[in-house]
Formats: structure tokens, C-alpha cells, sequence
């Protein structure tokens, strides 16, 4: 899955839970969850969950504390299909 796919497939996860809907309008693979778009912690489990629904994978704890920005979410996904 090509970086833009990914990244359209995870915005409607994330924007529910957005609080920055400003930084959520210019949102990449830099965005980070909590620092630009002020998701909480329990917000974050949240996301989390949501994203081994929508791609059918389970996520590790080493996963989750892990995925703090949209890179890493990316980057995690993209590790989960290849194995």
C-alpha cells in the first residue's frame, strides 16, 4: 500500500478524536497525536484499536507504545502485512 493510501485510510480513524482540527487539516507523516493533534493517552487506545479493525492485525504492546505519530502508525501497519 503506496504512503498516500495509508495515510487516507488513517485519517477518518484519527479525526474523531482530533482536538486540533487545524493541524488535522495539514496532517502527514510528521503529525505527531499528541503534541499537534492534543489526542489523549486513552484517546490514543482508542485509535490503536481501531486501526487492527479496520486493517485486520493485531498490534503488540511494543506496537502501541510506539505509535505516537503518523509515521510510526505507517510504519507499524506496513511491518504488520509483511510478516
Amino acid at each position: 500500500m503506496k504512503k498516500e493510501q495509508l495515510i487516507a485510510k488513517l485519517k477518518p480513524i484519527i479525526e474523531p478524536y482530533v482536538q486540533d482540527e487545524e493541524a488535522f487539516k495539514n496532517l502527514s507523516e510528521d503529525t505527531d497525536f499528541v503534541k499537534d493533534l492534543q489526542i489523549n493517552s486513552a484517546n490514543l487506545v482508542d485509535i490503536i484499536l481501531d486501526i487492527e479493525d479496520e486493517f485486520d492485525i493485531r498490534l503488540e504492546n511494543e506496537d502501541m507504545e510506539q505509535m505516537l505519530d503518523v509515521k510510526s502508525a505507517m510504519n507499524i501497519v506496513t511491518s504488520k502485512f509483511k510478516n
